[in-house]
């Protein structure tokens, strides 16, 4: 079943750009289906240059980047995907909040779609989870977003802030539960 979902800013003093970030997210089998789309005043977003070739890279954090964390329910177990609108990635895993933080050697690619225009870049992955997550585990996952500004401003998007800082890893933010059928 398709979940839609709408990203918060974290609270903060900065003015805000006049930007949503909306989408959805479904799972079918092991297949997890995603897609992002920030709309509004996208001038005013620092949107990397699309990469000649799109590859595996660390800290797209520090920069405009969609991101989402998969956790097994009742596991403390997570994994962080980062997704540039590049078309660079990286996908990370925790043994626990925070804890034996590695990149996930299972995922070699992580081919996503962009489509960016004056007023909307969007970007939308669909993979099998059967590298990393075995088959019929419900799922507990928090989508999530760094905006980066042409003024260097930083916000911070989420599902929900559950921490007196922006914190993506607090397991009480993954508040869509996928179900396997």
């Amino acid at each position: 079943m398709e979940q839609t979902f709408t990203l918060q800013p974290f609270p903060t003093i900065e003015t805000l750009p006049n930007i949503t970030i909306i989408g959805n997210i479904n799972q079918n089998d092991n297949l997890l289906n995603i897609s992002y789309a920030l709309r509004g005043n996208i001038t005013e977003v620092e949107i990397p240059s699309q990469a000649n070739i799109p590859q595996r890279k660390d800290e797209l954090w520090e920069h405009t980047c969609f991101e989402f964390f998969v956790g097994v329910k009742n596991s403390p177990r997570y994994w962080e995907f980062n997704l540039s609108p590049s078309g660079d990635w990286n996908v990370y895993s925790f043994e626990g909040y925070r804890q034996g933080m590695q990149s996930e050697v299972a995922l070699t690619k992580l081919p996503f779609r962009i489509q960016n225009s004056a007023d909307c870049l969007e970007l939308a992955l669909s993979f099998e989870l059967d590298k990393i997550i075995p088959p019929k585990q419900d799922l507990e996952v928090g989508v999530t977003a760094v905006i980066k500004c042409k003024n260097s401003q930083v916000s911070y998007w989420a599902l929900t802030h559950c921490a007196v800082e922006a914190d993506f890893h607090q397991r009480g933010s993954f508040l869509l539960d996928l179900k396997t059928f």
